[in-house]
Parts: structure tokens; C-alpha cells; sequence
């Protein structure tokens, strides 16, 4: 089994708590970690932008993603969500069977 961390930004912390519980009580993810505010700056149409934003990193199976992905596009308020996945290379045995546990399909 292959496992991912998925990473989005949300522009407060409401959005954030709210698709993290998505994502988990859909059992796509067996936890989510929403994070404290960030600034950040990115180009966008032609201006450089700054903004506050909260990161979630969501942990899961890999044969997951899509529909990760597809639930935090659904859920998510910008026209251009931040969706990157990050492969695990390492883990204890006791939590990767956690992760699989809570990521079966129903």
C-alpha cells in the first residue's frame, strides 16, 4: 500500500475546519491537520498577490487521491485550488494501518 499527504490552503479557518471534516467523515482521509494562518504571495492574473491563508494536510492511501481531490475542488472557494500530493517514504507500521483502516471504502 502507497500512502499521501495532500495539501490545500483555505482562506479562514471556518473553510478549513469544514473541509476537513468532509474529508474525514467521508473517510477519504483518516486525519486532517488544519494549520495555523500563513501569509502567502503567489502570482495571480497578471498581479502579485498576498493573502492569509490556513494549510490542511490530509493523510491517505494513495489509490485515494482522485477522489481527494475532486471532494477538496467541490468543497473548496477559490476558482484555482492549491492540490499537491506528497508520497510517504517512511512510516511506522502501527499508524500506516491506521490510515488504512480509516480509508476503506464503504
Amino acid at each position: 500500500m502507497e500512502y499521501i499527504l495532500v495539501h490545500t490552503t483555505l482562506p479562514d479557518e471556518d473553510a478549513a475546519r469544514a473541509l476537513a471534516r468532509t474529508l474525514v467523515e467521508g473517510r477519504l482521509a483518516a486525519c486532517v491537520s488544519v494549520g495555523a494562518p500563513v501569509q502567502s504571495l503567489y502570482h495571480w492574473r497578471g498581479a502579485v498577490e498576498n493573502a492569509r491563508e490556513v494549510p490542511l494536510t490530509a493523510k491517505t492511501r494513495a489509490d485515494r487521491y482522485a477522489d481527494v481531490a475532486a471532494a477538496i475542488a467541490a468543497g473548496h472557494p477559490y476558482e484555482l485550488p492549491e492540490i499537491v500530493a506528497v508520497p510517504v517514504i517512511e512510516g511506522s507500521a502501527d499508524y500506516l494501518a491506521w490510515i488504512d483502516e480509516h480509508t476503506k471504502r464503504s
